[in-house]
């Protein structure tokens, strides 16, 4: 974007995706940031009539706060590229690829990145029987925030009953033990670390409801761990063609040491409250988040 008079801004958010509350949560907080900043901002709840709701309020940005499915596997970008109004974070390739899991996988594979074994498998074949031996992790192909993911620990209990509301096509993966550890891209910056501690399983509540897991950060682990994590985040963010704000997810088995670190994925619309983990690790580094917000904003483009 140019200098001079801050743009008119339409923050997306809320949309029909899983994550809903996430993405109204993180568009309302971004709205008072931005406003806070200057902007003239107009919140934007995205549903069919998006389209028109654009020209209606024909911003010069769109800030897309939106999480999951429509938002943030390429769709929306679509809409943005054809209304030709700049708009920030990832575009309609990296967005797809990234919100694809098995695909990211193959990305990753391909850029020389560590990942776990995984495989995908019809919903109904891993209710008969164990897809793989225990432990192993169940979840959508295509879903973030932990939506939908079973962790099988025994092989004794059985196979997973997975619930009627997961796809048809379900990926299976190796479980990983240990820690969770995520780094955020920023442009052409990786931020930090943040170790994630919880009392069970990193799923929806953990990440999302009050208390559920406390962050770390900077992590305090070994610097090797350390500077592997920001390295492959930011050749994680750049393999998939990433822009703006990212951020990579990994899980690391200390008994291991480098050997046990594993990328899962790469996030491309994280989520953006101030307590979130991208903009947690903006302040940790000297950004606060209406200056996050506000870098976004002045990143934005078509073509992405």
């Amino acid at each position: 974007m140019s200098s001079g008079t801050l743009p008119k801004v339409a923050v997306l958010m809320g949309g029909p995706s899983a994550e809903r509350e996430v993405s109204l949560s993180s568009g309302r907080e971004c709205a008072v940031a931005l406003r806070e900043f200057g902007y003239d901002v107009t919140e934007v709840d995205a549903g069919p009539d998006l389209a028109q709701r654009l020209a209606d309020a024909a911003p010069d940005v769109v800030f897309n706060a939106l999480h999951g499915r429509w938002g943030e596997d390429g769709c929306v970008q679509g809409l943005l590229e054809w209304l030709r109004i700049p708009y920030t974070h990832s575009g309609v390739l990296a967005s797809a690829l990234a919100m694809d899991k098995e695909r990211t996988k193959q990305v990753f594979r391909d850029a020389g990145l560590p990942v776990v074994q995984s495989l995908l498998m019809a919903r109904d074949a891993v209710r008969r029987a164990h897809a793989m031996a225990p432990p192993y992790v169940v979840k959508p192909n295509n879903e973030g925030s932990s939506v939908g993911v079973y962790l099988v620990q025994d092989a004794a209990n059985g196979p997973p009953q997975l619930s009627d509301d997961m796809p048809d096509v379900v990926m299976v993966e190796t479980f990983v033990p240990g820690r969770e550890l995520t780094t955020t891209v920023m442009g052409d910056r990786a931020l930090t670390v943040t170790d994630i501690l919880t009392d069970g399983w990193y799923d929806y509540d953990a990440k999302y409801k009050p208390g559920g897991s406390r962050h770390v950060v900077p992590a305090v682990i070994p610097q090797q761990i350390f500077d592997a994590c920001m390295e492959y985040a930011l050749r994680a963010h750049r393999a998939l063609g990433c822009r703006g704000v990212s951020r990579t997810d990994f899980r690391w088995d200390e008994a291991r040491g480098l050997e046990g670190l594993f990328l899962l994925e790469t996030n491309t619309q994280p989520g953006m409250t101030p307590t979130s983990l991208s903009p947690e690790q903006g302040q940790t580094v000297g950004m606060s988040f209406p200056e996050m917000c506000s870098w976004m904003v002045e990143d934005a483009s078509c073509n992405r």
